[in-house]
């Protein structure tokens, strides 16, 4: 798929990958249906998002990646934004993180669509031409014939049945969009961006069938000159044995966990995917949790559904995110598990977005990705 395309229309087990496209440059102009990493939330039609601060330390977040990810068999569009606090005392924790969805439904964009045409065709021409055509049609009253005018006759236009449901449409049409729409983006001063560049998608599947993995062989022969292990021999099956062996146990000795053999076994194919997404998946986690933050994990606060996992950032992106201006921004991360409303609610009244939540896990071993 090209540049900036969505993750749209999954929701099976299929897992789709993020892969970083062409820079988006300055002038270009870049719509809330894009999946993109840098620069600033596109807000969906009828959304007004005032960008947030950490709830850690009050500064303004910075935008990490905007993906356009609509559901199978819904009606709406659908944009998910997350930021993260760029302050190097805030990287690691979940509460730094914000995710922000949006939705919007199809026939809202259809009506904006019509509303700018509606809006194009009511040129200054239009009621010139009805302006010149005074008295062209008299439109008698009941009294009219046989009466004598005394003095100069008054013109009149009575318009037709056809131009007044125009008239209307048009101006229904201004109504609805004037409460459709939102103020978009709100910010009180200026914030930190990261230079922008779109994500394009593959799957995961046609990907590992791919030939030519020169890159990922050196960097798994290396890691394996690294640990003295063969990941070959690690299949994802015994790292979910309950036996240890001594293989793992010299893994474990470095990292701790086990896990990072399953992850960095399973990106082998695509060493630089900055996004996973499998929309009510499972994710690929980077180390053990300390805790079960699945079963942790709060329900939509809206609508009380429980939240599912919808996609993650991967390691391959922190070093792909520079920022836009000579003030130095960054954040680090593992991998950072995304999790949203499992019935994706909204209701068409909504103007701001709604809250999801952001796991982040630490990289156990930066080097391998840098």
């Amino acid at each position: 798929r090209g540049p900036g395309a969505g993750m749209s229309g999954w929701a099976g087990p299929r897992v789709l990958l993020g892969i970083r496209d062409a820079a988006i440059e300055g002038g270009s102009r870049c719509s809330w249906d894009t999946s993109k990493a840098g620069g600033t939330p596109d807000c969906v039609p009828g959304i007004t998002m005032r960008y947030p601060d950490c709830s850690q330390c009050t500064s303004p977040l910075i935008h990490v990646v905007q993906v356009y990810c609509p559901l199978e068999d819904s009606p709406y569009h659908r944009t998910i934004n997350v930021l993260a606090c760029p302050r190097p005392g805030c990287w690691g924790t979940s509460e730094s993180w914000k995710v922000l969805r949006s939705q919007c439904e199809e026939t809202t964009q259809k009506l904006e669509t019509r509303t700018e045409n509606a809006l194009v065709s009511m040129t200054a021409r239009d009621w010139c031409d009805e302006a010149d055509d005074w008295g062209a049609e008299d439109c008698p009253g009941p009294d009219t014939e046989g009466s004598v005018s005394l003095g100069a006759a008054e013109p009149t236009h009575c318009p037709s049945d056809g131009e007044v449901r125009v008239q209307t449409s048009r101006l229904e049409a201004l109504s609805l969009q004037e409460k459709a729409q939102g103020m978009g983006l709100v910010t009180q001063t200026p914030v930190p961006a990261f230079q922008p560049f779109y994500i394009s998608v593959v799957e995961e599947e046609e990907r590992s069938l791919a030939t030519g993995f020169s890159h990922e062989q050196k960097l798994l022969r290396e890691y394996q000159q690294r640990e003295g292990v063969n990941v070959e021999e690690l299949a994802v099956s015994s790292c979910e044995d309950e036996g240890v062996t001594e293989k793992y146990e010299k893994v474990k000795a470095r990292h701790g966990d086990r896990t990072v053999v399953k992850f960095m076994k399973r990106i082998s194919s695509c060493p630089e995917q900055i996004l996973r997404y499998c929309w009510n998946g499972s994710p690929l986690l980077i180390s053990s949790p300390t805790m079960a933050f699945e079963s942790a994990m709060p329900v939509c606060e809206t609508c009380a559904s429980p939240r599912v996992f919808e996609f993650q950032l991967m390691p391959a992106l922190v070093n792909m995110l520079k920022s836009a201006s000579t003030e130095e921004a960054s954040v680090e991360f593992g991998t950072v598990l995304i999790y949203t409303c499992e019935r994706s609610c909204w209701r068409p009244s909504n103007q701001s977005p709604l809250e999801e939540r952001a796991f982040v896990q630490g990289d156990p071993d930066q080097r391998f990705f840098r």
